[in-house]
């Protein structure tokens, strides 16, 4: 069994820094943290391995990471936290919940201390840097959500590459020809978020198939933000009849800013939503909207892990199917704009 002292000696480093770089109790310099890291990953040092093997039990515990930032919608990321909690009652395990904003160090710090068997991650961009600590520590680990390298992970995820084709199909279909896609504000494509990218890269592919003339605006989500994009599409392409809106909170705006310019929903624009079915609901008229199943998320994440820490380790990728549901808020293409 590999010892902290041995895994010292590899990385040419003291016992102490070792284990600073494992608790992340102490600040240490990049290059020395990325040759413990290496050190550990190269002799396949398990942190606390022997205490576990002495105890002869699991912690029972597995950790959750949520996103605490101002640009996801909460009500989504709540459900799929209370579906991975519910999941892993199923399975005898409590739920340590930890905020993304600790960044790696949070991960290095729970996945070091040995209080919980593994680790789920949410909010996963295309390169996560959580994502080397997991595998410097060998940690077992699935992740919601999918980044540009999956190689060795456990994911599960919605297809949003094929959630914004089909906004792009459903909309080409009605004969609409110049659409707009209203998205995250600019800080969610700067951070390479997936949800965020693959939708809109799914949207573009499908729409350069159908012959979409298309604009893209990032949006914060605010009355404000909203009718500053608004105000920029119609500037720029006045005929534009179709609109897709990831960004729920871009979702009453629009529709208000659509009233008040006079075009009528879903007479002179269609609207089309990338939103939870109650959220597509409430509005008037209702949305025609592509959702995930949310809850299956937590779920599969769950059943994911339990089999890594079961010693199974499935290497596999997940995506769930979206569903596009027509509703009143989209309609035939104007003859006439």
């Amino acid at each position: 069994m590999v010892t902290l002292a041995e895994v010292a000696r590899h990385a040419g480093v003291s016992s102490s820094t070792v284990s600073y770089v494992i608790s992340g109790k102490r600040t240490i310099s990049g290059a020395t943290r990325q040759r413990v890291e290496q050190a550990i990953s190269e002799l396949g040092y398990h942190p606390n391995a022997g205490a576990r093997a002495l105890a002869g039990k699991r912690s029972h515990i597995i950790a959750l990471v949520v996103p605490l930032r101002t640009d996801v919608y909460v009500p989504i990321m709540m459900e799929i936290a209370i579906s991975v909690t519910m999941a892993a009652r199923q399975y005898g395990y409590d739920v340590l919940l930890i905020t993304n904003d600790e960044g790696p160090e949070g991960v290095r710090r729970v996945a070091a201390s040995g209080l919980a068997d593994g680790v789920i991650l949410m909010d996963v961009e295309l390169e996560d840097e959580r994502i080397p600590v997991l595998r410097a520590l060998n940690t077992h680990a699935a992740l919601i959500g999918l980044p540009e390298d999956s190689t060795g992970l456990s994911c599960v995820d919605h297809d949003f590459f094929a959630a914004g084709a089909s906004c792009a199909d459903h909309l080409a279909d009605l004969g609409h020809r110049d659409v707009a896609f209203i998205g995250y504000g600019s800080a969610v494509y700067q951070r390479h978020a997936g949800y965020a990218e693959r939708t809109l890269a799914g949207f573009r592919d499908r729409a350069a198939a159908r012959g979409l003339r298309i604009l893209h605006r990032p949006c914060e989500g605010t009355y404000e933000s909203t009718a500053g994009a608004f105000s920029r599409i119609l500037a720029d392409r006045p005929a534009t009849t179709g609109f897709v809106v990831q960004n729920e909170g871009a979702i009453g705006p629009l529709m208000s800013l659509l009233r008040t310019a006079g075009r009528i929903v879903p007479e002179d624009a269609s609207v089309v939503a990338l939103c939870p079915e109650p959220l597509a609901e409430q509005y008037s008229p209702r949305l025609t909207a592509v959702t995930g199943p949310a809850q299956e998320l937590g779920r599969r994440a769950v059943d994911l892990l339990m089999q890594r820490i079961d010693g199974k380790e499935p290497q596999e990728v997940t995506l769930l199917t979206p569903v596009l549901t027509v509703r009143e808020s989209s309609g035939p293409a104007p003859l006439h704009v």
